[in-house]
């Protein structure tokens, strides 16, 4: 999903510094629930684009409106349209380009709404320096930041502020969190942690799907989880370079492994990848 293909080139360029590519990307992309928050209305064309899955598409997207270098921030009205999990892969992919690792991740931001973990993608990159991996918001720029009242630096987000899948799962497994706090509009609960937790180790797996595509072990019921293989799934997920080969074991298990054809929960439809 991240190999930007036959626009591989437009990367050319760009500057090395993951703060700067962050902004690089949110002069390119706009977020189809937060749009409004920038003076902009969206067509129903421009709604679909954020069921777009690959960085080559959303690149031809992008160049086809407007040829000019990646740099040149578009105009809000004119930008790609996705949800966070294009940001991040964005940034990913331009990251990954310019040989930093970097990676998805899916899990729940505490930053939108009081006491609520809501549905959220941010990257995860090595940060050489610190010699650790660091979690990167690239979705939130100055509106957003003003809007959501964020005080910390989203180039650095706190750990308990954006809780990947496995941590939501064990967080609620052993009784320390509400599992209806994590979820988004009226889909919440331990079922809902569960799906993102196979989206997050698939995307360890440089699989990074739409955050409504549904396949495998994913589930609408509590009832319905095999708890104790999510339970190691969030395990290997917390740690995954202390799990590498067991990551991709996991993934050749077919609750796990993203098929030919996924379900899009949003558009209630089969789709072939």
């Amino acid at each position: 999903m991240s190999d930007p293909g036959r626009h591989a080139a437009l990367f050319d360029g760009l500057p090395r510094d993951t703060g700067a590519l962050a902004e690089t990307v949110q002069g390119l992309l706009i977020h189809q629930h937060v749009a409004p928050a920038y003076g902009v209305t969206l067509s129903r064309d421009q709604q679909a684009q954020s069921h777009v899955r690959d960085v080559e598409k959303i690149l031809g997207d992008i160049v086809t409106r407007d040829g000019r270098p990646l740099s040149a921030a578009r105009a809000t009205n004119e930008r790609q349209v996705g949800v966070c999990r294009h940001f991040t892969l964005l940034h990913v992919a331009m990251l990954r380009t310019q040989g930093i690792p970097a990676r998805a991740r899916c899990g729940f931001g505490a930053y939108f709404e009081k006491g609520k973990y809501l549905d959220h993608w941010v990257t995860e990159y090595w940060n050489e320096g610190k010699k650790c991996w660091v979690l990167f918001d690239s979705q939130i720029d100055n509106r957003q930041r003003e809007l959501f009242r964020i005080g910390f630096d989203t180039a650095d987000v706190p750990r308990d502020q954006f809780v990947v899948a496995g941590d939501a799962w064990s967080l609620c497994r052993c009784g320390r969190t509400d599992p209806s706090a994590f979820g988004i509009l009226d889909m919440h609960g331990l079922w809902f942690i569960a799906g993102n937790l196979v989206r997050d180790v698939a995307a360890l797996n440089n699989r990074e799907m739409l955050p409504w595509d549904v396949w495998g072990a994913m589930r609408r019921q509590d009832s319905e989880l095999d708890l104790a293989f999510f339970d190691r799934l969030a395990i290997v997920s917390l740690e995954p370079d202390a799990h590498v080969d067991e990551l991709s074991a996991l993934y050749c298990d077919e609750r796990v492994s993203v098929p030919g054809t996924v379900f899009n929960a949003e558009l209630n439809c089969l789709q072939e990848l």
